[in-house]
């Protein structure tokens, strides 16, 4: 891969899985809307979802700090924005998640927009809330 201004150094994390380290911004590894985070995992990945369930999660992995900061996940329905949780990323390689409650009248189209602490969007996780 041949980005500038980027190093990559391959390693392999207390998990078993690779990790990235860079000299650079803070760069969205994996982004999910799920049910549950379990053992530091998102146990599934949804894109619609009834409303009256109550409640689904934003997981998130970051790579990239360089020292520690923040990342925000910013729920919205429609244009609306309709919650804010900032999250600490304290290390290069960073796992984190907000939750949401709905109620069954939350039917609709949402999103959550995953923000750096200058406020810039890195990624947009839209999903459907159903009436059933």
């Amino acid at each position: 891969m041949n980005v500038p201004g980027l190093l990559l150094v391959a390693g392999w994390a207390l998990f078993g899985w690779p990790t990235l380290a860079f000299a650079g911004p803070l760069i969205v590894a994996e982004a999910v809307i799920t049910t549950a985070v379990a053992d530091l995992e998102p146990v599934d990945a949804v894109q619609s979802y009834p409303a009256a369930v109550g409640k689904l999660f934003c997981f998130t992995r970051v790579v990239g700090a360089q020292e520690e900061s923040v990342i925000s996940h910013v729920w919205y329905r429609g244009e609306a924005e309709m919650g804010r949780t900032v999250l600490p990323v304290r290390a290069a390689v960073w796992r984190t998640w907000s939750v949401r409650t709905f109620l069954p009248s939350a039917a609709g189209e949402w999103r959550v927009a995953i923000v750096d602490a200058e406020g810039t969007e890195l990624l947009s996780l839209p999903f459907t809330l159903t009436d059933q």
